[in-house]
């Protein structure tokens, strides 16, 4: 992959550009061995499940800088000034069509970028959403409420710009500090939910729920993990950190006992109402409830699924896991230092199958899953 704003310095998000992918992907898949190696042999390694290595990105983060006259929309430098990659060669292809289009109409808004160096303006980012059937979300993230007749006024427009426009939200963060998005999201469309298909199970995305940005690998992760689930074959399934539902419904989909209870716990109610719509469309027993998973005590399953932030899922949680000892753990990791942390404080398992799944090209970021049994 060559890509123009990391030849000229103006970007250095993508670490690795330059080196070829199949070399990137082995040396991560080298990088995990060795970091997990006390608790995952070499044999236990599966091959590396990989997408493509550009045109992957089904989501743009685009902070906006410059003038209400002249917009940048992509990052900011160490002087805080804007720098435009509305061209990335990591989106995926719908979306990298679209945002020209798009962009061009929000800046026809008049909405005055937020100056982060003397804390002016309103505009602070653009949150672009694009799924696997090209349909659109897009998240004005503001300071304040006050631009949103701007914003309803030009919805048109912006559906003009981008046909496949499903979703705009306006999300209101008015602190100066380092968190992309505040509390309260405004839907400014009839739709509130952006539809995600992966392969037979289609998610219903709210502006605040996480997805995997990169579908063709979160497929190829939810695969992976359906088989495990019908390969172990548990009578009742708990996925904590479940988010929209991903590893849920694929358990209630696996092959196996056709009565299988499934439950997911999620902190976020936005991600539990998306679940619950899909599962409710899908026609599966999977129910859903808002909670700490981190905090739960009783954690009874024969499997459970976890899928934590990258801090992982800490001791209280994994002592709750040795105490109620389920036959089986799949566990779902973004951060290989947090994961050897919990896997040590969980000495009743052992890791049986592991895999590399390349979620971030041109990183060393990575997503791991292993498959742990009871000893």
């Amino acid at each position: 992959m060559q890509c123009p704003h990391f030849d000229r310095g103006s970007c250095g998000s993508c670490a690795l550009m330059g080196v070829p992918y199949d070399e990137q992907v082995r040396d991560l898949a080298d990088e995990l061995v060795e970091r997990l190696g006390a608790f995952a042999s070499p044999e236990v390694w599966q091959t590396p499940f990989v997408g493509p290595e550009s045109g992957f990105r089904n989501k743009a983060k685009l902070a906006v800088g410059g003038s209400r006259q002249g917009p940048t929309f992509g990052i900011l430098d160490g002087q805080f000034r804007g720098v435009d990659l509305r061209d990335c060669g990591l989106y995926e292809p719908a979306l990298a069509q679209a945002l020209p289009d798009l962009t061009a109409a929000v800046a026809e808004l008049g909405l005055v970028p937020f100056d982060v160096t003397v804390r002016s303006g309103e505009l602070k980012h653009l949150l672009v959403t694009t799924s696997p059937d090209g349909e659109l979300m897009a998240r004005f993230v503001l300071r304040s409420p006050g631009q949103l007749p701007r914003i309803r006024r030009g919805l048109a427009s912006l559906r003009a710009a981008a046909p496949g426009l499903r979703v705009v939200s306006a999300n209101i963060q008015p602190e100066h500090k380092a968190v992309l998005e505040g509390e309260e999201e405004i839907v400014l469309t009839e739709h509130d939910s952006l539809p995600m298909r992966l392969d037979d199970i289609t998610f219903r995305l709210r502006p605040r729920s996480f997805f995997q940005t990169n579908s063709v690998v979160a497929a190829g992760l939810y695969r992976q993990a359906r088989d495990w689930v019908a390969e172990t074959d548990p009578a009742c399934v708990l996925d904590l950190y479940c988010g929209v539902g991903g590893f849920a419904l694929n358990a209630a989909m696996a092959k196996g006992a056709g009565s299988r209870r499934v439950e997911g716990v999620e902190v976020a109610p936005d991600a539990v109402a998306s679940a619950r719509a899909a599962a409710a469309d899908l026609g599966v027993p999977a129910e859903f409830r808002v909670g700490d998973a981190g905090a739960l005590e009783d954690v009874g399953a024969e499997l459970v699924v976890v899928n934590p932030p990258r801090r992982g899922i800490g001791g209280r949680l994994c002592a709750a896991l040795e105490a109620a000892a389920p036959a089986h753990v799949i566990y779902s990791s973004c951060n290989a230092t947090s994961l050897a942390r919990d896997l040590a404080e969980l000495p009743g398992y052992r890791v049986e199958r592991a895999r590399l799944f390349d979620m971030f090209p041109q990183t060393r970021h990575h997503e791991v899953m292993v498959l742990l049994s009871r000893r």
